[in-house]
């Protein structure tokens, strides 16, 4: 079971899905987001969602906790290690709040136990939604701003991590044995390359795509 990459690149519309063992409850729940404008895509098992899921399809899941097979704690533990952040609600029945919780501790969005209002799943859903869209936009600038990184000759990296340090021109230059023009030319096309409006948003940057690296 191996959620799919994406063959096109190109941002869809957000789409609910729902999977639930249940027809009836597949069957009202996409008629009431249908009614509400939003696209649903329901499913009848796990399985059947990783088979078809793309990891770059923006929207939100509604998952049931109790379903045969896999059930909808170990299709989040799956979403998990394939790394698809995509936000996922957890509709559970009586008694079935400890998982509930546990689902929470691993990363659920939301969770609402039967019956529920149609309204509060709606409210959910469209924070999940709006969750969903920020995490995509953060991820995609993430990645613009890698790929700047990634046009950095191996000298101009050199001084970028000297840059990040907070060392002067000077002393960059006694480390890497060259002259301060030879530095400053290659300070100015780091800046150039990465986009950078100044020398914090630099070091901001570099310490994001680098999160374990701590400035001396």
């Amino acid at each position: 079971m191996n959620a799919k990459p994406s063959a096109n690149k190109r941002q869809s519309a957000p789409t609910v899905f729902v999977v639930d063992d249940d027809a009836g409850v597949r069957d009202s729940l996409r008629f009431l987001l249908k009614s509400v404008g939003l696209t649903a895509k329901t499913l009848a098992s796990a399985t059947e969602f990783l088979d078809s899921y793309d990891v770059d399809q923006p929207g939100c899941l509604v998952l049931d906790v109790r379903m045969p097979a896999v059930s909808g704690l170990e299709l989040q533990q799956q979403l998990n290690i394939r790394g698809a952040m995509i936000p996922v609600i957890f509709i559970t029945g009586h008694g079935d709040i400890p998982m509930a919780v546990e689902a929470m501790q691993h990363g659920a969005f939301d969770f609402l136990q039967k019956p529920f209002r149609d309204q509060d799943l709606i409210d959910r859903l469209q924070k999940a939604l709006a969750k969903d869209a920020h995490n995509r936009a953060e991820l995609k600038l993430r990645d613009q701003i890698g790929s700047r990184f990634e046009t950095l000759t191996p000298r101009e990296h050199e001084v970028l991590v000297l840059m990040v340090r907070g060392l002067p021109n000077k002393i960059m230059a006694a480390e890497l044995g060259v002259s301060q023009r030879t530095v400053e030319i290659h300070r100015a096309r780091v800046m150039e390359k990465t986009a950078a409006e100044s020398l914090a948003h630099l070091v901001r940057m570099y310490l994001d795509l680098n999160p374990q690296t701590h400035r001396s």
